[in-house]
């Protein structure tokens, strides 16, 4: 019983530290991330000074990087709500340690992904027109409805299991830290005492989220897929854009994942909570979709290939031989191939190597979006040469920018919320030390450190 109290401590203690203790590299790190967001600030404020010339799009190339980026963030948005709600459906014990992370990895990939929609308008000011003159026949506007329903249920996701931790941020912290942390996290506890009857409305509300949030989830790259496949453009016409596009969000939220658990794991000292355990099974399960990617591609490729209707050819020639040839086949043998061969191997079947496969993949999967987004464009309608599109330094820059704000809000994140579930990571590390044919519910030490009362 010693060691139990001992281990809850420890990660009691771990939870804590990032609010309790900041170092001068997290301030270097929040400095260079303002100063990239500084120099994207830079580069819109041209953008709208001079409009949408900087940028290397035009009339016959009218999407780029921008909406390729708006793409992958909203496929990595995945990471979070979907993955965590299966797991959570499936009752994987071993995902508790990694569930908080992954949940604010959508939340933040969101917001960044719907500002580079904003972004890609030019005038920011013309987004309030798919409110007062959208048509409910655009997938624009199912877009617009998709994203928001997300959002809203991906904050709700993240917070509902958040409630007992917050509560134990108050009580631990409290005449410890600043005011404003103080009345937030009393505010944001909304008077968790943990009692049992809390305990009931907790476990029921995380039930109903869990639920809707995998079809909303689908139903969001869904839709964005649609935005593509519902136009008359030869390399996008397809009915099964809708899931290879959820299988490629769930594909690159999984390697997100592993990126930013690998990158938190080293700075906050989590390698008791996050193992190396957990970095295989996602690897396997980052594996797997990798192989479900391999079947989806071959199934597009042969039915268009097979076909060949007009466009067909020119569109194939610039994926495999021109101008797209290496990005294509890095995606395809970098991407896809890679994760699978790192996975099997013994000696590549450890940390270093799944964050490596990780890293291969969020590459591949960005590549893979600008290459359907700008290859798919290129294809011409009429008999005319075929355009050409590059990106412009304002372009890279708010591409830098968003990455930026991608990694400042999560790094913020970490500095006032707990980041790791500590009453889910209690609880099974309570049933993990109980006899066999313990009742896990009935566990009322964790309920305690788990409700943040300590009174």
């Amino acid at each position: 019983m010693a060691a139990v109290s001992a281990w809850r401590g420890r990660l009691e203690e771990t939870a804590l530290a990032p609010i309790r203790r900041t170092g001068l590299r997290y301030w270097a790190l929040v400095a260079f991330l303002l100063a990239v967001l500084g120099w994207g600030a830079y580069a819109y404020w041209t953008q709208l000074r001079d409009g949408l010339v900087v940028t290397g799009m035009r009339d016959r190339i009218s999407w780029g990087l921008y909406i390729a980026t708006f793409v992958f963030f909203i496929g990595i948005s995945h990471a979070g709500t979907l993955i965590s709600a299966i797991l959570r459906v499936s009752q994987a014990r071993w995902r508790t340690p990694v569930t908080r992370m992954a949940e604010f990895i959508t939340v933040v990939a969101l917001v960044c992904g719907a500002s580079f929609v904003i972004i890609d308008l030019g005038r920011p000011d013309r987004v309030l027109n798919v409110f007062a003159y959208g048509r409910w026949q655009s997938p624009i506007i199912w877009d617009v409805l998709a994203i928001t329903t997300y959002l809203t249920a991906s904050i709700t996701y993240l917070f509902v299991p958040m409630i007992p931790d917050l509560a134990l941020f108050r009580d631990r912290l409290a005449g410890r830290t600043s005011r404003w942390r103080g009345w937030l996290y009393r505010a944001l506890a909304i008077g968790w005492d943990g009692t049992a009857a809390q305990w009931r409305s907790l476990g029921s509300a995380i039930g109903v989220l869990m639920i809707l949030i995998i079809p909303i989830a689908v139903s969001v790259h869904t839709v964005v897929s649609w935005i593509f496949a519902m136009t008359m453009r030869v390399p996008w016409n397809s009915a099964l854009f809708g899931a290879f596009f959820v299988a490629g969000a769930i594909f690159s939220g999984i390697a997100i994942l592993i990126i930013v658990m690998a990158i938190l794991r080293r700075g906050y000292h989590l390698d008791e909570y996050v193992t190396e355990k957990h970095f295989l099974y996602l690897g396997y399960l980052m594996a797997a979709f990798a192989a479900i990617m391999i079947y989806a591609n071959i199934s597009e490729l042969v039915t268009h290939g097979y076909k060949m209707e007009e466009g067909v050819e020119f569109h194939f020639r610039q994926l495999f031989l021109t101008q797209f040839g290496a990005l294509y086949w890095f995606y395809l043998l970098g991407g896809l191939v890679a994760p699978i061969v790192i996975a099997l191997l013994p000696w590549t079947r450890n940390v270093r190597g799944m964050v490596a496969a990780a890293l291969l993949v969020t590459m591949a999967m960005w590549i893979e979006r600008y290459v359907i987004v700008v290859s798919g464009l290129r294809v011409p309608l009429m008999a005319y040469p075929p355009a050409d599109y590059a990106p412009t330094w304002v372009e890279w820059s708010l591409l830098a920018a968003g990455l930026a704000l991608f990694a400042l809000l999560i790094t913020l994140f970490t500095k006032v919320f707990p980041i790791i579930a500590v009453w889910e990571v209690a609880e099974e590390g309570e049933a993990s030390t109980a006899a066999p044919g313990t009742d896990r519910r009935a566990v009322p030490e964790t309920m305690e450190l788990a409700g943040g009362t300590g009174r």
